[in-house]
């Protein structure tokens, strides 16, 4: 049974930093991309940074380039997130998900943690 633990939300001030984890057990780690998606109240749940199973591949939405740095540890079957500079509008609820390819899209990724939240204060 897969399962994904997410881990390092909170409530911080504009401009503060977070370190999200994301702990799998359950597959091959070594060999999934791993994703991170959001999703705000009201609005459809979006991607935020994928990385690939070597750390080569890696991509970013454009909302969050430069500010957030995705990185994994193959050993500790575990993705993180660094959420740095950060703004009232990156307040939501942050996935991690598995998948095949680090890709963009949902559809991509067949596994997700149930989610942290993240809250911004102005």
């Amino acid at each position: 049974q897969v399962r994904m633990v997410e881990s390092g939300g909170g409530s911080v001030q504009a401009g503060g930093s977070l370190r999200l984890s994301c702990a799998v057990s359950g597959l091959t780690f070594g060999t999934n991309a791993m994703g991170w998606f959001r999703q705000a109240p009201g609005k459809e749940r979006e991607f935020v940074a994928t990385i690939g199973w070597s750390s080569i591949a890696i991509y970013y939405a454009d909302s969050v380039k430069g500010r957030f740095t995705i990185s994994r540890d193959n050993a500790k079957n575990t993705v993180f997130l660094e959420l740095n500079s950060l703004k009232p509008d990156d307040t939501a609820v942050y996935y991690c998900a598995a998948g095949f390819l680090p890709i963009t899209t949902k559809a991509g990724y067949k596994y997700w943690g149930q989610g942290t939240q993240v809250t911004v204060s102005s």
